[in-house]
């Protein structure tokens, strides 16, 4: 396993991470709770030490099982969770509603996106609680809103810093403008942003930034929510209450469009011996600007399969290969 520096802050994390979304539950069908114990002790095992989840992830079930998981092996993780989704109270700015399941108009629970100093005092006790921990190593900004400056909220961050609860900033989805304005009110270590092989509209903008200003940048979603694995055909059948079921990225149209793609890159596979799975993480983290790839797993044999994609390299002719196909095949796959 390869590993980077998040940003100035000195920590070394691997250059894949282990990516908690799914092991929550919530938007994808249900959650193992062993399997996904199992999951996080082998990623762990195979050097993968960091580890990124959220309060939003299940509704603060998958920060509960990173902490169950974690808590006899603290010191060999890095933990990453983020602030700024709230739904214990009505504040700031409205996102959507959502059941236990997945978003829904009448769903009973409000979300907001919130970043105000007292939210964030709150949020933060409430995570160290439920990952069972006296610190996060990469506290971030869930979403970005627009009813606190972010002076403010960079304000409270560094506190906690000085506190010791946390040791090192980042926020998520954040335009440049944005990120400039929390590296002006402090100091900002990672940004984390949707990209893969198919979603490329922050190349040009978060990751030049991320390269021009020494910060991390952490990729989410590499596989695409699963679509570059190779496993999701055109008959594939999801689980009730995975969100995938209802996107139109997902359409059987479009996995077709995705698997002819794919079928390009089998030269590259056999080539270097790996998987498909192993190819987009492999070419995610060689992009300028992307330091680490966050790939959700939910069985310790998805996170061994992973763990080897952070240890390819890519040739130029590979890069040249795979930039061709999706000239042909990788166009308006939304």
């Amino acid at each position: 396993m390869k590993y980077r520096t998040l940003g100035w802050s000195g920590i070394e994390a691997s250059v894949v991470g282990f990516g908690a979304w799914a092991i929550g539950g919530w938007m994808w069908g249900g959650a193992d709770e062993k399997a996904a114990i199992e999951a996080i002790h082998a990623a762990i095992d195979c050097g993968m030490n960091l580890i990124d989840t959220a309060p939003m992830y299940g509704f603060g079930r998958s920060e509960e099982l990173v902490g169950k998981a974690i808590r006899d092996r603290r010191d060999q993780v890095v933990l990453a969770t983020k602030c700024g989704l709230i739904w214990h109270e009505k504040r700031g700015d409205f996102f959507f509603a959502s059941d236990e399941h997945h978003p829904s108009g009448d769903g009973p629970e409000q979300i907001y996106r919130c970043l105000a100093p007292s939210v964030i005092r709150y949020e933060v006790e409430q995570s160290l609680r439920r990952l069972q921990t006296d610190h996060i190593d990469l506290y971030q900004t869930h979403w970005q809103e627009t009813t606190t400056p972010i002076a403010e909220t960079m304000e409270t961050l560094l506190d906690l810093q000085k506190e010791g609860k946390i040791r090192a900033i980042g926020c998520c989805n954040a335009e440049p403008g944005q990120l400039d304005a929390y590296r002006a009110a402090g100091h900002l270590d990672s940004d984390q942003e949707l990209f893969s092989l198919l979603d490329r509209q922050r190349e040009q903008s978060n990751l030049a930034y991320a390269a021009r200003h020494g910060l991390a940048l952490l990729a989410y979603s590499p596989l695409a929510q699963g679509l570059l694995s190779g496993r999701i055909d055109p008959r594939h059948h999801f689980a009730a209450g995975d969100q995938r079921s209802r996107k139109p990225r997902f359409s059987s149209e479009n996995r077709q469009r995705v698997s002819n793609l794919l079928t390009c890159f089998q030269p590259i596979v056999e080539r270097h011996r790996i998987t498909l799975s192993q190819l987009a993480i492999a070419w995610t983290v060689s992009r300028p600007g992307c330091s680490h790839a966050l790939v959700g797993a939910r069985t310790a044999e998805q996170v061994r399969e992973n763990a080897v994609g952070g240890a390819v390299t890519l040739s130029d002719a590979d890069l040249a290969l795979i930039d061709k196909a999706l000239a042909v095949h990788g166009v308006d796959i939304v």
